[in-house]
């Protein structure tokens, strides 16, 4: 193939990224749409790039040793970047590449002034746009100039920013070329940033322009406020104007200069309320052009807009499609599952297919749609009471967008649906008063998972793919047992009597937590103590203790029973992932590993139980948590009996301490269920990945994890499979880690997270949502991974989110700090089982707390202090 150095901008467009650049290929895509300006030039080719990265053969082993240096370790990273970018820039460019260049030059104006910019491969993509990332010039005069400037471009690719943003989205340094944009400088009177969508809010009907006089690179490089333009429906609805004391203008022989505004213009708009309306008109048609919002950079010569670049806005959420253009607002299933990292399309089809309501993908997040029933009044209360009670933080979103008025709808009947987490918000259900219920429903669970493994045994190829429609509906209807459904309410029911009648009738907050300790038949926080069971077996045996502080592979359970003592440390542990091997962190995502697929997960904690706790710590524990909910009942019994109308109310709250217990247990049994089933369904779809890998369809088997359930069925029919698709989803699910979900989202793009209003805590405190009582003082211990904790008595984690497979590590641990979660979600629930001082929700915890900082945790109150 003939190689092209030098490519007119009209010639490309976004086909040609590889070959031009990001940018390259945008601008060229721009210059094509009617109306819209871009200033003429060129772009030196990726083949250019390649020439050069050949004529300095030295830097494949600077590249080797960066791709091994810790990502963290910013020194190293600093030093072998700018050695990369020295050894590029030393490099001379070829004669022929040389030629083209200036022969290009001499087509445009050989002495006329450019800007010559770096554009880069993975530059201005829809999942990340590197934006600052490398270099761009302005004002470059003559030949000679502009090669040496591209060289910096060139080299620019290796910017210590650059690579860590490349690190940070697991991109190959080596996959990575860079092209270089050559344009006629423009001399504008004013220039700035267009952003078709708000930026901050995430709202695409609002677009938001920074302007300032001269060059933009004043806004860019932040030595002036720009002045801000707010414009929706073809009017500005807001507008600050900065006082613009500098600017950056063109040198007459080449390169910018700051120079300082004229007094009279310094409070002057740069533009026009008109001219502002204009440009977001014009940035819609770009916006249209590209099919998503943009950041467009501007420039305003003599009148007329001339766009110098647009990109992506890669940092907005991404809005579920509805299909019509009616007004939607989504309220987030992760926050209520305390799983809000982003799913693969497997994981996320799968639990559309067998959840109550309808949900929605976005960002790999499942949202629901709960308009109708905020547009109906004898709904919208329900909802906002049994999602406030959840999580104040989302009943808070969503009565921002009520107090509007103009954006939900009103409707005279919501019809059927339900909450996000599938609790009913309509007419409460009966409550059941006898124990013998729970044992029932458990047994109907562990019977209808067994069926399930019977009957899924004998089922292959599009069989089973309608095997699994069927088993679905059985999920189902096991998910909507009335009966179950009552069970749970009635504990939930009997925590909120008694937190609230006990602090008006006893002035005592949050008295049902201690009153839940060492409830029965909680088969989350059952784990968290079986796992101490299996330290106790572990514990004397210095052989097996040796051998699993050594464990690295998955595979280590055969080797144990080699060692003296592990065979008897192997049944223990095979007989823990017997009962709980199919938990895992982000458990509703199918596509996650499970323990009893890679049981290594469990050994730090294990290790940990072995070296913190002494034996017989799971008995006594229980233990000790039921005498202390006893001793509890009897105080709170006592005390009311010395009330006025004592009697009635000692025995109302006697009656509802006996439901809570019997109950408050069962509300994690129906999760643990949906799980079991859950890695049924996963075994049966890896069988078929198996074959299809083995039928060459597929190269790998977890492959099938970044199709849907349908996708994955008709690629078991047909025996193909689109593979640039599943490359594609692979990119997109790399990207979505980097978004934060929101609690609540709106069609228009608005992300709302809510507030805590609240006045009654300490000035500097993080303000969360308190779930169990009580107050401690430790160090933090911020953990993101399970897997990678490290704890020790005393300590209090932060983090994220828990899910039920975190519970392990509480047994360990003395309060417990949350960025999501609810009154009733599981972290809660197990740390009020084992009496851990609690606080959830609290906005940015992982970075605001530091690990190993000392805090003080208000589970009572709900708030968290960091001491000094």
């Amino acid at each position: 193939m003939i190689e092209q150095y030098v490519r007119d901008l009209r010639q490309v467009d976004p086909a040609r990224v590889a070959v031009v650049g990001g940018k390259g290929a945008h601008l060229g895509a721009l210059s094509r749409i009617d109306g819209v300006h871009v200033p003429d030039g060129f772009c030196v080719t990726t083949d250019a790039f390649r020439r050069i990265m050949a004529q300095a053969p030295s830097i494949d082993d600077q590249l080797d040793r960066l791709s091994r240096v810790d990502p963290d370790d910013r020194q190293a990273v600093r030093t072998l970047s700018e050695r990369i970018r020295r050894t590029v820039e030393e490099v001379v460019v070829p004669d022929d590449v040389a030629a083209e260049i200036t022969g290009a030059l001499a087509r445009f104006g050989e002495r006329a002034a450019y800007a010559v910019r770096s554009s880069a491969t993975a530059e201005d993509l829809p999942t990340a746009s590197f934006a600052g990332q490398q270099d761009t010039y302005l004002n470059v005069v003559g030949p000679a100039a502009i090669l040496g400037h591209i060289s910096r471009c060139w080299a620019s690719l290796f910017t210590e920013r650059a690579v860590t943003y490349r690190r940070r989205g697991g991109i190959d340094h080596r996959t990575v070329l860079m092209a270089v944009v050559v344009q006629r400088m423009v001399f504008p009177q004013a220039s700035g940033i267009l952003f078709t969508a708000d930026p901050v809010t995430g709202d695409r009907k609002v677009a938001t322009v920074d302007a300032g006089f001269g060059l933009g690179e004043a806004l860019v490089s932040g030595l002036v406020n720009p002045d801000v333009f707010r414009v929706r429906d073809g009017e500005v609805v807001a507008k600050a104007i900065a006082a613009k004391e500098r600017a950056v203008h063109a040198l007459s022989a080449g390169g910018t200069r700051e120079v300082a505004v004229d007094a009279r213009q310094r409070e002057q708009p740069s533009l026009t309320d008109a001219q502002a309306v204009s440009l977001v008109e014009l940035g819609r048609r770009i916006e249209a052009h590209f099919g998503r919002p943009q950041d467009i950079e501007w420039c305003l010569v003599d009148g007329d807009f001339r766009i110098v670049q647009s990109r992506p806005i890669t940092t907005l959420f991404p809005v579920p499609e509805a299909g019509d253009e009616e007004n939607h607002v989504y309220v987030s299933v992760g926050h209520g599952q305390m799983m809000t990292d982003p799913m693969k399309p497997l994981g996320y089809s799968m639990w559309q297919l067998t959840a109550m309501v309808p949900m929605h993908e976005a960002g790999g997040r499942l949202f629901v749609d709960v308009t109708r029933r905020l547009a109906s009044p004898a709904s919208r209360a329900g909802l906002l009471d049994a999602l406030g009670k959840g999580d104040p933080l989302v009943r808070d979103a969503l009565e921002t967008v009520l107090e509007r008025g103009d954006f939900v709808p009103s409707f005279p009947d919501a019809g059927p649906g339900g909450s996000p987490a599938g609790t009913s918000t309509g007419a409460p259900a009966p409550i059941p008063t006898d124990p013998a219920v729970v044992t029932q429903l458990i047994e109907r669970s562990r019977a209808s998972i067994a069926a399930l493994e019977r009957d899924i045994r004998t089922k292959t190829g599009p069989e089973l793919f309608e095997f699994l429609l069927e088993a679905f509906e059985e999920h189902k209807r096991v998910l909507s047992d009335p009966l179950s459904i009552q069970a749970i309410m009635a504990g939930m029911e009997a925590t909120w009597w008694l937190n609230d009648k006990l602090e008006e009738w006893l002035g005592e907050k949050n008295a049902a937590d201690t009153l839940t300790l060492s409830a029965p038949d909680n088969v989350t926080s059952e784990m968290g103590l079986a796992l101490l069971d299996v330290a106790d077996v572990v514990r004397p045996l210095p052989e097996v203790l040796a051998f699993l502080r050594e464990v690295e592979g998955e595979d280590f359970l055969d080797e144990l029973a080699k060692v003296s003592g592990g065979g008897e440390a192997r049944d223990a542990i095979e007989a823990y992932l017997d009962r709980y091997g199919m938990r895992c962190v982000g458990e509703i995502d199918i596509t996650r590993p499970r323990w009893r697929e890679r049981p290594a997960t469990l050994v730090p904690v294990l290790l940990d139980n072995v070296r913190i706790f002494e034996p017989g710590a799971a008995e006594r524990r229980f233990e000790e948590g039921r005498l202390k909910a006893q001793e509890k009942e009897q105080d709170v019994l006592s005390r009311l009996r010395a009330l006025p109308d004592g009697d009635r109310k000692a025995d109302e709250t006697r009656r509802m301490i006996e439901r809570v217990r019997t109950f408050i247990g069962y509300r994690e049994y129906p999760k643990y269920g949906i799980i079991g089933r859950y890695f049924v369904y996963k075994q049966a779809l890896l069988k078929e990945a198996e074959r299809l890998v083995r039928a060459g369809v597929l190269p790998e088997r977890e492959d099938c994890f970044y199709l849907t359930f349908q996708e994955l069925r008709d690629v078991v029919r047909t025996n193909r499979v689109d593979d640039r698709l599943i490359q594609r989803r692979k990119e997109a699910f790399r990207s979505y880690h980097e978004l934060t979900p929101p609690r609540v989202l709106t069609s228009d793009g608005e992300a709302l997270s809510g507030a805590y209003r609240r006045e009654d805590a300490p000035v500097g405190a993080l303000i969360g949502l308190p779930v169990s009582a009580g107050t401690v003082e430790g160090r933090a211990r911020v953990v993101l991974d399970m897997a990678e904790a490290d704890l020790e008595a005393g300590d209090i984690l932060v983090t994220t989110f828990t899910d039920p497979s975190w519970s392990p590590l509480f047994v360990g641990i003395a309060g417990l700090v949350t960025e999501v979660g609810g009154l009733m979600t599981h972290g809660a629930v197990i740390a009020r089982e084992y009496g851990l001082p609690a606080v959830v929700g609290v906005e940015r915890a992982t970075s605001l707390i530091r690990d190993g900082q000392r805090i003080r945790v208000h589970g009572t109150d709900g708030y968290v202090e960091i001491l000094s």
